[in-house]
């Protein structure tokens, strides 16, 4: 048994991270034929407002909305995504199984110390994945060494100086529908919170325009109605076809 490669794999640290920062991007992607998966590293047990098994089945319709290929959750400790190297050879093992060519990994800088944490978690085990004396199983049969051509960072509470912006433009509604699939997270009126469930960063209804309201600053920088942010990591990017790249006009110069 072989699992069919991904194009593209994001990683967040918890269900939505990913959603959040590159649900656009994501959604494009698979609009545009590319295969994309998601990993969530933990299963969010430590948040403030719903539960498990409803953010389960949350990131399980937010995983449809976005029509990506691969969804699963490795199960590590939420508030304690601890560098092991029992949970980096999970993620390496997962890389093996999926062989993307590009993954995505969360901020090396946030308000949320579990974002770096993983982010930093999958770019070290991305080095593992690798090496050929290391060995592991899938399925019972043993995994080819693989190591994803590129590593982008996407951005999250704190702002970076990004070297890509990713036109979501006609995506974007699309990407907000599966970004409120997480109604127990982020402000949706008709969600029945329980009596002890206490506002927070993201539930807050004025975190929903902070999120429109930078989408459509990154957008404007490249004369799109959104965007999205993502640093490249070890640059510089290996380019072939120079024209290829900068096929994109800019239209404020």
């Amino acid at each position: 048994m072989t699992t069919e490669p991904l194009d593209v794999l994001a990683f967040g640290a918890h269900p939505d991270d990913v959603e959040l920062a590159a649900g656009g991007t994501l959604a494009l992607l698979v609009k545009q034929g590319y295969r994309v998966g998601i990993v969530d590293l933990t299963r969010g047990e430590l948040g403030s407002r719903g539960s498990v098994d409803l953010r389960a089945k949350e990131a399980a319709d937010a995983a449809r909305i976005l029509g990506i290929h691969a969804r699963e959750n490795l199960g590590f400790a939420d508030g304690d995504i601890a560098n092991t190297v029992e949970n980096r050879w999970r993620v390496a093992r997962t890389l093996r199984k999926y062989r993307p060519h590009v993954i995505l990994i969360g901020a090396s800088d946030c308000r949320h110390p579990d974002h770096p944490a993983g982010a930093t978690l999958v770019a070290e085990a991305v080095f593992q994945a690798g090496l050929v004396k290391i060995t592991s199983q899938e399925f019972g049969q043993d995994q080819e060494p693989w190591r994803p051509s590129h590593v982008l960072h996407y951005m999250q509470s704190i702002d970076f100086l990004p070297d890509f912006v990713v036109d979501v433009g006609e995506v974007w509604e699309q990407r907000m529908k599966a970004l409120l699939a997480y109604s127990s997270q982020f402000h949706v009126a008709d969600y029945d919170a329980s009596t002890d469930e206490p506002e927070t960063y993201i539930s807050n209804p004025a975190f929903l325009r902070w999120v429109e309201a930078r989408a459509v600053a990154l957008g404007y920088r490249i004369g799109a109605t959104h965007g999205e942010a993502f640093k490249y990591r070890h640059g510089p990017v290996g380019v072939t076809d120079l024209m290829a790249v900068l096929e994109r006009g800019r239209e404020y110069r």
